[in-house]
């Protein structure tokens, strides 16, 4: 019997001979990482539990992304505690406003193919594009692993998604993941792991990947996996033929299979206010728009300000639309510098902050009013999320969210070539 990408990296971490969902395997994390939401709170535990070192400050990152800039008085205190933490322990990896934890982890290679990655968040799925079983933990288990250098995981069920074929025009890897959630609803992939495969997931970019596996955790996902092939290689800086054994096993058990045809895919838009109410373009155009967000771990990377810069180019933003766009990274920020897509973005009339986790935190920076609308390419929508709780939130591509921006209303791309 073969075996799913999840058990295959779990054995490989453990040393154990075979696994199965359901068995309980300690795993030794190649890396770990928390972010400043719970520095003090990782700090006070990890006290607390008595412990007077880091098992391994090589494996340890510490990533200021959420709070800066700071909006509450509370702020400044879980900068602090990161600073403090990485002084007494040792840290010498600690990355202050370079940009959203969850792209600076594939970005740094500080997690990496075949590795087991734990950090204090949820859509710490998002490095399974690379091969890598990373998913969230809380504050009081990342403690304990700063202690003690493990962590006990359940061997998940799997669940194998294939997509053949080639994607229409306009339809990228946001609609093909949303289209997903839609499908498999808000609880439909609880504590399973999700693994992509097909003709059509071959032909995506790494950073495309990177945008399926960071939304598994929306329909409950413990991992999301891609299979590493040579893209993923160059990516993380690793010998493919060194990973080759992360592939997929004909014989494996999958408790469900999902296949779909990539040319049947559209632009998906999930609807206010739950990321599973999913429903093509089609049945959403015309909703005005007072706000649109391009950004955030989901899809704040080169190929998706690209992709937004493609559309607004020669093109004005709609003057009652607040149009924001924040870069996943510095590097990111930079290359678009470099290749014109945020002089493209700002001549049409977006506003471009630094790189951080910006509107899709709902702390700093175009929050909504009552009744005021939103159409963000990030991961969430739930009510209360970006500001006020009578306001809603529409989730889409970049491509759809540039086109929106332009005409105040959600807009399929293809009009606007037409």
């Amino acid at each position: 019997m073969g075996h799913t990408l999840a058990e295959k990296i779990l054995m490989h971490n453990t040393g154990v001979a075979s696994c199965k969902p359901g068995d309980i395997v300690i795993t030794k994390p190649n890396k770990v990482m928390f972010h400043d939401i719970y520095t003090p709170f990782v700090y006070e535990k990890f006290k607390e539990m008595g412990f007077q070192k880091v098992w391994d400050k090589n494996k340890v990152a510490i990533m200021f992304d959420h709070l800066l800039p700071t909006c509450l008085k509370d702020d400044p205190r879980h900068l602090r505690y990161g600073y403090k933490f990485a002084d007494e322990f040792g840290i010498d990896c600690l990355h202050e406003s370079d940009g959203i934890s969850h792209q600076l982890m594939p970005e740094l290679r500080y997690a990496k193919p075949g590795d087991v990655v734990y950090v204090t968040d949820s859509h710490t799925t998002t490095y399974g594009a690379i091969g890598c079983f990373s998913t969230g933990v809380g504050y009081t288990e990342m403690a304990a692993i700063l202690g003690t250098g493990e962590m006990w995981a359940r061997v998940p069920s799997a669940i194998k998604i294939q997509i053949d074929g080639e994607l229409p025009d306009n339809v990228y890897a946001k609609d093909i993941i949303l289209c997903i959630l839609g499908d498999l609803k808000a609880d439909g992939g609880t504590y399973k792991s999700l693994e992509f495969c097909g003709t059509a997931v071959d032909a995506l970019s790494v950073d495309s990947r990177l945008t399926i596996s960071n939304m598994v955790v929306e329909c409950g996902g413990k991992v999301g996996l891609f299979a590493v092939d040579r893209k993923t290689a160059e990516y993380s800086g690793v010998d493919y033929e060194a990973f080759k054994w992360l592939s997929f096993d004909e014989d494996a058990n999958y408790e469900q299979v999902l296949h779909y045809d990539a040319a049947s895919f559209v632009p998906y838009i999930a609807c206010h206010p739950y990321v599973d109410n999913v429903h093509p373009i089609t049945e959403v155009t015309d909703v005005a728009v007072n706000e649109v967000f391009i950004g955030s771990c989901t899809n704040g990377r080169l190929e998706d300000l690209a992709a937004a810069a493609e559309i607004l180019k020669g093109k004005k933003v709609n003057p009652f639309v607040k149009f924001i766009v924040t870069p996943a990274s510095r590097s990111i920020f930079k290359e678009a510098i470099a290749a014109g897509y945020i002089e493209t973005l700002i001549k049409a009339g977006a506003m471009v902050t630094h790189p951080y986790c910006s509107l899709c935190q709902g702390r700093s920076g175009g929050l909504l009013a009552d009744n005021e609308v939103l159409l963000g390419t990030n991961n969430r929508n739930f009510l209360g999320r970006m500001g006020s709780a009578k306001a809603k939130t529409y989730l889409s591509s970049p491509a759809v969210a540039a086109a929106s921006a332009i005409t105040g209303k959600i807009t399929d791309p293809k009009t606007l070539q037409a």
